[in-house]
């Protein structure tokens, strides 16, 4: 008789218990649904939000480095709301995840540095969206400047992600702030060749590049008299945008005038004297 009463007991509780584990379920199962939905509806008004700013920076017209530092800055501050409703809603303790979130601020310190770093290239803008420059270790043209990274394009299609902290501290050369850029050719010739004939062949090519300015205007001079060459130094101007095209485009003119006007390229030269006996 004690040993039925003693099972239906332990059946008892075992079904209480079975009870209380469906209703834990099926609360769990409604946070972790809306938790989802609040997910879902959540991401697609973030994305609504950062179209509708996207459209009105550039109704207004502002700079391209500052929309896409605002468009990164917003889409974070989103995604941390979204973050901590969604938390919220699965019961964690909201004072117990902004302590978490203080903790990860300490340990992510370096990120605020970073921010400052991005601060400090919109306030002073030592480069902008679309500029060419040389960071620490890195070259390549400026594709977004974000909250805490500027991300860069190589001349290969590669593309860099910089911290703005090492950009802001470190030295940057950007080879886009200026309108005009000057281009330098050194061209050897050798020795016993008419430096005025030369002068005058590299003249007619310069003017003939409508590409190159007349102000500053052009110089040609003999730069230094080399051990197997003499050399002619020329300095042009040219808009930046055309920099590249006419270095190239002059090196292989003057290669193929040279060739049809007979005067020579040097090439190192080695003189033995034999002494006789």
């Amino acid at each position: 008789m004690n040993l039925l009463l003693l099972n239906a007991a332990s059946g008892s509780k075992l079904e209480q218990a079975l009870e209380k584990l469906v209703d834990f379920g099926m609360d769990a199962g409604k946070d972790i649904f809306v938790a989802i939905l609040i997910y879902s509806v959540g991401r697609f008004i973030i994305k609504q939000i950062s179209v509708l700013i996207a459209k009105v920076l550039e109704k207004r017209k502002i700079e391209t480095s500052v929309q896409t530092f605002l468009k990164s800055l917003v889409k974070i501050l989103l995604n941390m709301v979204l973050a901590f409703a969604i938390i919220s809603k699965l019961g964690v303790e909201t004072t117990s995840f902004a302590a978490l979130l203080a903790s990860a601020g300490v340990a992510l310190s370096g990120n605020l540095s970073n921010f400052a770093g991005g601060l400090i290239i919109l306030v002073f803008k030592p480069f902008k969206v679309g500029d060419y420059i040389d960071g620490p270790g890195v070259s390549g043209t400026i594709k977004e400047i974000q909250i805490f990274h500027t991300i860069l394009s190589t001349l290969d299609n590669r593309m860099i992600y910089v911290p703005n902290g090492m950009l802001s501290g470190n030295a940057v050369i950007n080879y886009s702030k200026q309108e005009m850029r000057r281009v330098e050719w050194v061209f050897g010739v050798e020795y016993g060749e008419d430096v005025q004939r030369v002068r005058t062949v590299l003249q007619r090519i310069i003017y003939a590049d409508k590409r190159i300015l007349d102000t500053p205007a052009p110089i040609i001079v003999l730069g230094s008299l080399s051990a197997s060459s003499v050399d002619i130094t020329v300095r042009v101007w040219v808009k930046t945008a055309d920099y590249w095209n006419v270095l190239y485009d002059i090196n292989e003119i003057v290669y193929t005038t040279f060739n049809k006007e007979g005067i020579g390229f040097p090439f190192p030269q080695l003189t033995v004297h034999q002494s006789s006996k």
